[in-house]
């Protein structure tokens, strides 16, 4: 592990959440392994987060906040760290999904990010050509930290609706796939998530143009991220909502009810992956 002096805190927002979190380490005089006992983390794990070669989780900033006596301080810098892993276009997407008390989601091809397994997002992000193992892992990490949101103490209403080809595209070998889809039956058991499935045959052209997210913040109007070819983008023109507004609702019409959809997807598990 590199010495104090290697990790440059202006480096990344990573690497100074790292710098943060060795400064008040050792200022309350606990080794890696200390301090991993106190919070039931690995040596390795922290010593990632500390090199900033690992994004934390907002539980992870928590728990060191606490045991370190920090007042606060990492869990606040949590919120700029967490969004070092992604693009910067991304980066007010974020913000938004963060503030949104309401979250509609079409999805045409692949399971949304909000809802993915580690397996499934990681057999996702290690097609990309230009990642190595390690960024690969970092950005698993940090997906699965976006989620977060779902498990606070007044999430967002998330509703999803999605192809019925999702359900069916290979992503990973036949246990991922199958836990990818328990995991989503598992997900819709709760008040606040809804899963909707749009069989192939109801001709839901629409929906081909790709995958939108529309976000719903109180007091400010509606906002929409598009899904691009590397690249999406946010917008909050109201033509441009509106219009996404609609075709979100028609496509949702041709969407069989939530506990058909959840029967639905039950049997393409037992049917097709296991």
């Amino acid at each position: 592990m590199p010495a104090p002096r290697d990790l440059d805190p202006a480096e990344s927002p990573l690497a100074f959440f790292g710098s943060e979190l060795r400064h008040y380490r050792t200022k309350a005089g606990l080794t890696l392994e200390q301090l991993g006992e106190k919070i039931n983390y690995s040596t390795s794990q922290i010593g990632a987060i500390e090199t900033g070669k690992r994004p934390p989780r907002r539980e992870f900033a928590k728990l060191c906040d606490e045991a370190l006596s920090t007042d606060g301080a990492l869990t606040r810098l949590w919120r700029l760290a967490r969004k070092s892993p992604f693009p910067g276009w991304f980066h007010r997407w974020m913000d938004i999904e963060e503030s949104a008390h309401l979250l509609r989601s079409w999805e045409p091809l692949l399971v949304p990010g909000l809802l993915q397994t580690a397996d499934y997002a990681r057999a996702i992000i290690s097609q990309r050509p230009d990642r190595t193992l390690e960024q690969v892992e970092e950005t698993v990490t940090a997906r699965l930290a976006r989620q977060e949101i779902l498990d606070r103490a007044k999430p967002p209403l998330l509703c999803v609706v999605l192809d019925e080809g999702v359900l069916h595209r290979p992503v990973g070998d036949k246990k991922v796939m199958r836990d990818q889809l328990l995991a989503l039956i598992n997900a819709a058991m709760g008040p606040r998530i809804s899963i909707q499935v749009v069989p192939i045959g109801s001709q839901a052209l629409l929906g081909l143009t790709g995958a939108f997210v529309i976000a719903s913040v109180s007091g400010e109007p509606d906002v929409v991220y598009v899904e691009g070819v590397g690249k999406g983008y946010v917008t909050e023109q109201q033509d441009d909502v509106a219009t996404l507004v609609g075709w979100y609702e028609a496509i949702r019409s041709l969407a069989l009810p939530g506990p058909a959809s959840l029967d639905f997807i039950s049997n393409v598990v037992e049917e097709k992956w296991t």
